[in-house]
Formats: C-alpha cells, sequence, structure tokens
C-alpha cells in the first residue's frame, strides 16, 4: 500500500516499507474473529507513507517475498488483498495490475480474490479482469477504511460459501480531479456517495464503488471508475454505468469546499479574519499525498510579510533537525530550510533560528522560532493530522494567527480544532492545478485537460 505521485523526485525505498509478517497484522482485520469457522492466514503486509514511484528493485523484493509465502501457505480458497490502488513503480505502468496477475498465477484459476481499494486508487481494466470483486472507501476524510475491508472480506466469504463466482462490470470514467476537490462531506461528492447503498440494494450487486482515482499519477490508467461487483450481469452494468454518468454530469460541480487561493490571498484572508485563529492547508506539498514535505515557500512568504504569529506543521529537514539536536534547546543557529528533497520547486530558505524544542527519537523532531514564525522540524516526512501531534511538542496551535499544514482538506481532528480553514494552491509534486502539470502519459482526452470532450458511459464486464 503507497499512493505515488509520479511528480514527485522521491523514490520509495526499500527501507521506506513498513513491513509485517504473519500475525503481526492480525490486529488491522480484528473481523476475522467473527469467522472461527475459516482458516485465516496472514501472510504479509507492507506499507509507506506517500511519495514519487517506488524503486523497481523493492517492489520486486517484497512482491517475490508474498509470492513465495503464497506458495508455501497453500493452497487457499480465498485471497484477500488490502491494496491502496495508487502504487507506480519506476519502469512499470499499473503495479496493482502486475500484483494481481501474479497472484492468480501462484494460485490458479479457482480461488476467489476479492480487494479493498483507497477511493483515491486507479482501479484498471487489468486489475478487474483478476480479482472477483472489488470494495472502495465511500469517504474521504476516510473515516470508513475499516468498514471497507471488514465488507471485502465478508463478500468473499459469502461468496465461497454460496459456490457463486461474482462478476464485475467496470467504466472508467475519463475525470481526474484532486481529492481536495472530491470529499464526500460537500457536494457533489456527498450527493454521489449517497447512491451507492442505493445500488447496493439491486438484487444481484454485491458491491458498488466509485473511484475517484489519483490524479498526481502520470500514466494511462489515471482516472476515475466506477465499478459493480456482483452476480446479475445487467444490475451490474446497469449500475456501474448509473454511477459513471451521475459522476460525468457533476464534473464541473467538484469544488474545494472550503475558499482556495494563492498562499499570499490566503494569509491576506486570516490577517483579515476575525478568528482568533486560522489554519491554512499549505496543499502542494503535502506528504500524504505525495509531496516532498521540504517546500519552504510558505515560510518564506510568511516571515517577507513580517507575520508575527504563524505555526509551520511541518518541514521535513533531516540535516537542521541534526543541527538542533546538536546545538539544544535555546541555541541560535544558521539554517538552510527545506529544499533538498524537492529542489525543482524552491531552493533552501536561509533563516536564523532559535532552537525551541528538540525530540529525538526513530523520527526526530525539532521545533525552531524564526522571527514571529514558529516551525516544527522533521527527520523524515511525516504529516501533522492531530492537534496532539503539535502539543506532545510542546506547541499549542491554537495560540498562534496562522497554523499552516502541509495537507489537503483537513483531517477530522484538525477540522475540529480549526476556528477557520482556508485551502492554499500552493507549488509543489501534488499541484492541486492539474491543468499546470507536465501530464505527458495519461489518456486523452479527458476532464479537465481536455474541458470541451464528450462521453458517454459504457461498462465493461469481466468474469461471471
Amino acid at each position: 500500500a503507497v499512493e505515488c505521485c509520479t511528480f514527485s523526485p522521491l523514490r520509495p525505498r526499500l527501507g521506506d516499507f513498513l513491513i509485517q509478517r504473519g500475525d503481526e497484522s492480525r490486529d488491522r482485520y480484528p473481523f476475522l474473529a467473527d469467522y472461527p469457522d475459516v482458516e485465516c492466514v496472514p501472510l504479509l503486509r507492507a506499507r509507506s507513507i506517500p511519495g514519487g514511484s517506488v524503486e523497481a528493485s523493492a517492489y520486486a523484493t517484497i512482491k517475490a517475498e508474498f509470492l513465495a509465502l503464497l506458495a508455501e501457505h497453500g493452497p487457499f480458497d480465498g485471497v484477500y488483498l488490502d491494496m491502496h490502488g495508487a502504487m507506480n513503480v519506476q519502469g512499470m505502468d499499473d503495479a496493482e495490475g502486475d500484483w494481481m496477475e501474479s497472484v492468480r498465477e501462484v494460485v490458479g484459476a479457482k480461488p476467489l480474490l476479492s480487494a479493498s481499494y483507497d477511493l483515491h486508487g486507479n482501479l484498471s481494466r487489468r486489475v478487474a479482469q483478476h480479482v472477483d470483486m472489488a470494495v472502495a472507501y465511500r469517504t474521504a476524510p476516510h473515516i470508513d477504511a475499516l468498514e471497507t475491508r471488514t465488507k471485502a472480506f465478508a463478500i468473499l466469504v459469502d461468496s465461497l460459501r454460496r459456490g457463486v463466482r461474482p462478476l464485475r462490470a467496470r467504466v472508467a470514467i475519463p475525470v481526474a480531479l484532486p481529492g481536495e476537490k472530491t470529499s464526500t462531506e460537500w457536494q457533489p461528492g456527498e450527493r454521489l456517495y449517497a447512491e451507492l447503498p442505493v445500488a447496493d440494494e439491486a438484487p444481484g450487486v454485491l458491491d458498488a464503488s466509485i473511484l475517484v482515482g489519483y490524479a498526481w499519477a502520470d500514466e494511462p490508467r489515471a482516472s476515475a471508475v466506477a465499478i459493480v461487483s456482483g452476480t446479475d450481469r445487467d444490475a451490474a452494468v446497469r449500475e456501474a454505468e448509473r454511477l459513471a454518468g451521475l459522476f460525468w454530469e457533476a464534473r464541473r460541480e467538484f469544488n474545494f469546499g472550503v475558499r482556495a487561493g494563492s498562499i499570499d490571498e490566503c494569509i491576506d484572508w486570516a490577517l483579515a479574519a476575525p478568528e482568533a485563529s486560522v489554519f491554512i492547508s499549505d496543499s502542494g506539498d503535502n506528504p500524504t499525498a505525495g509531496g516532498a514535505d521540504d517546500v519552504p515557500l510558505f515560510l518564506g512568504r510568511l516571515l517577507a510579510r513580517g507575520v508575527t504569529s504563524a505555526l509551520i506543521a511541518g518541514l521535513a529537514d533531516a540535516p537542521a533537525v541534526d543541527a538542533c539536536l546538536a546545538a539544544g534547546v535555546g541555541a541560535e543557529l544558521d539554517l538552510a530550510l527545506g529544499g533538498k528533497l524537492d529542489p525543482r520547486t524552491a531552493q533552501p530558505l536561509p533563516v536564523r533560528a532559535t532552537v525551541r524544542h528538540v525530540a529525538p527519537s526513530n523520527n526526530s523532531e525539532a521545533v525552531i522560532q524564526v522571527e514571529g514564525v514558529t516551525v516544527i522540524l522533521s527527520h523524515h516526512r511525516r504529516p501533522y493530522h492531530f492537534v496532539r501531534d503539535m502539543q506532545r511538542l510542546g506547541v499549542e496551535p491554537l495560540d498562534h494567527k496562522i497554523v499552516v499544514v502541509k495537507i489537503g482538506y483537513l483531517e477530522p481532528d484538525l477540522k475540529r480544532n480549526a476556528p477557520l480553514n482556508f485551502l492554499a494552491l500552493s507549488p509543489g509534486a501534488v499541484d492541486q492545478d492539474l491543468v499546470r502539470l507536465p501530464y505527458k502519459r495519461i489518456s486523452r482526452p479527458i476532464f479537465p485537460l481536455d474541458p470541451d470532450m464528450v462521453w458517454e458511459p459504457k461498462a465493461e464486464v469481466f468474469g461471471g
């Protein structure tokens, strides 16, 4: 599971993956306890923070181990694959399709394959050929991850018990949109995703899913997808085409849900706001979408404008953290912040800083003060999705007039705590303005790159 931005210079390597083997991952699947008559054999789970294309040797190593375990512990009646869906590997298109096809080659044609997906995954034709059922999240921000895994496993077991082999009706929708525009907490996402339980009720439908897709992957499969798993061909086709049509009709309605503008516009709005604290998303450098997490442009603008009360959470800069750890709390030192991981977007920013806090760990952090701006630094890329992430470093975010978080839409805890929030359309590998990105390989025509294109949904059916 990894989300890969092909515009990012970062390359997830083998050491960047947290790999769990056997029962080490069982806590992620509490629903297994609901099936005492089913022998469940956890094999391997590997996960990395989003980045650029995965190093080919890392993917090959993980895949080889998984396939060896699959062969060693089989034969299986079914295989459940807990995927993300937006993995890109150097020199390879459609890594999940390669994974599914390889699994099928090991287990053979008879076992059922079930996969769960993030709704920001790109579910290709090749995947639909090899899995028997696919289930995706229905919420963004994602609050139904466990429910999705539970459902994907339940459909697998139920199909095995009933002796049925589901089919899949898939429609690739020629729309590429950033996740920040397609949240299910506002329209049209809320309205569209409310149609999925309706589709589920159709006789012969096991699950209906809409995947927004992952737009920062410049590869042919990148687009939204409607996929319906079921036992009735006509029902699956009808619902897949209906859902795809609704998504297409709504393509121009998608919006950011909050006021969005340039870095300077967001600073202007925040300073003029009556609220004591305003959160701003530095969306172009969002590490949880594949950004480098080290673009210092926002910090530079705050300093240039003399803002006296601001917090940046955070900035990945290993040399700066090491220097702070060596200098100690209270020390003043010259640092060149950021611009090391994504130098194409911005160069390092020279500052004079005072060390306020240090936190040695596997991912050491430091808090520095640069004029009126407090900056949280981390040794490796990491998100700050919870207020407690900042508080444990001695930083109270609501004490600052402006709180800049490298994120897209605010995660639930930040949203609950933010008196007001804006979204900055900042530069970076995951630039929200897709038209500015140098696409070369995405399938065309596609909206919004080709805004005047004409299209009608037509489902392709696999299996059954």
